[in-house]
């Protein structure tokens, strides 16, 4: 349902396609970015994939979606069919001059295959993420290596993901090291709500699980491994949101839930996991946006995968691959308990992911690709096409 609009904002139109909370995070303050920037007119489009964690997040960020779509079914395969005609169905309203999308999910795939198809630009906002393997993470990987495929911008967070979209045989000139969006995101919420330590002392262990890849035994395994570290550690809180999905709540709840120091707590908001990053000691999570995010606060990570498409955290020190191994994961947090030395060293100075000027450094991009100066005129729209009826 679009909403309705008295006095459209002056500039080139620009439609960020967005769906999840995660999504969400990271393009808020490129949206931000574009309204303030004067030669642009951007519109939010949620498609649904998400309901109430993304009403909340778009609350969080002040927008209000231009466009909202309305979520057919509850399979999959119902939302993306909905979502691809009603995509279209808006395209259709204007010559807009580029469709944003960001990440790997199932709406910023949409998102771009429908740009693709009426021949409008698509921006890719942290492209080159790679693990270049299809089942890890399932779909993600496959999905962003799709959108790299037919986006003409695409905003690499880091030099290394910049270096992934130039091997695979992108045009150089499309491909700019920006930062990531997410320290943007940060900043912009800790400034306006305040976020920052709060805890004396150590801080908690925070954790979380999610992925698909790690269902079943692996879930059971991470699991074990942390009720061995809080009961070798009495002190020390252990602070896990649950996700709400079964098979994740099940075997958390089982093995985890009669320990005295674990608290486990629904799903917390951003904000509420901002704060939760600003007093951890530690996390462990086989999350990709936390990955990003801990090094914000100094926070060392245990990532509770096998590989990372953000091995920039890596390179930096201040993450381990862990994997889901009961006395891996043991064995690391131990260290980390025991040895000063070695946790220092993963609190690294400066955020492997930017500065928080990526959504600056985004809106000059697109205005570089989308205008050129027209004599006695405002900025025109370089290449504005549309597939013949």
């Amino acid at each position: 349902m679009d909403r309705p609009v008295t006095a459209p904002r002056a500039g080139l139109p620009l439609l960020l396609v967005c769906g999840t909370r995660p999504e969400i995070i990271k393009l808020a303050p490129v949206y931000h970015a574009l309204r303030d920037c004067g030669w642009a007119a951007p519109e939010w489009l949620h498609t649904g994939q998400h309901g109430d964690m993304a009403r909340q997040m778009l609350d969080c960020f002040g927008i209000q979606p231009e466009h909202e779509l309305q979520r057919r079914g509850s399979s999959l395969i119902d939302f993306s069919t909905g979502c691809r005609e009603q995509l279209h169905a808006v395209l259709q309203q204007r010559a807009w001059a580029a469709v944003i999308v960001q990440g790997d999910t199932e709406s910023a795939f949409l998102g771009a295959l429908a740009g693709f198809y009426e021949r409008v630009p698509v921006a890719h906002v942290e492209a080159g993420l790679r693990t270049h393997n299809l089942g890890r993470p399932f779909p993600e990987e496959g999905l962003r290596q799709m959108i790299g495929r037919i986006a003409r911008f695409h905003f690499a967070p880091t030099a290394r993901a910049a270096r992934v979209l130039r091997s695979e045989g992108l045009a150089h000139p499309n491909i700019r090291v920006t930062g990531n969006t997410v320290i943007d995101a940060q900043q912009w919420v800790a400034a306006r709500y305040r976020i920052a330590r709060r805890t004396a002392g150590r801080g908690h262990l925070l954790v979380t699980i999610h992925r698909r890849e790690n269902w079943g035994a692996d879930i059971e395994h991470a699991c074990a491994a942390i009720a061995d570290i809080a009961r070798a550690y009495p002190s020390l809180p252990v602070l896990f949101p649950v996700h709400l999905n079964p098979v994740v709540q099940e075997p958390v709840h089982r093995l985890l839930g009669k320990l005295a120091n674990v608290q486990l707590v629904a799903p917390l908001d951003y904000l509420g996991m901002q704060q939760a990053l600003a007093d951890a000691w530690l996390v462990l999570t086989d999350s990709g946006g936390l990955q990003e995010e801990a090094p914000t606060y100094k926070v060392p990570v245990l990532v509770l995968r096998d590989e990372t498409e953000r091995p920039e955290v890596l390179d930096a020190g201040c993450a381990a691959l862990v994997g889901t191994d009961r006395a891996a994961i043991v064995r690391h947090v131990h260290e980390l308990m025991h040895d000063e030395r070695a946790y220092a060293r993963m609190q690294v100075d400066k955020n492997p992911f930017g500065d928080g000027s990526a959504s600056r450094q985004i809106a000059a991009h697109l205005r570089a690709g989308l205008c050129q100066p027209a004599p006695g005129a405002d900025l025109q729209p370089v290449e504005l096409r549309r597939v013949a009826a």
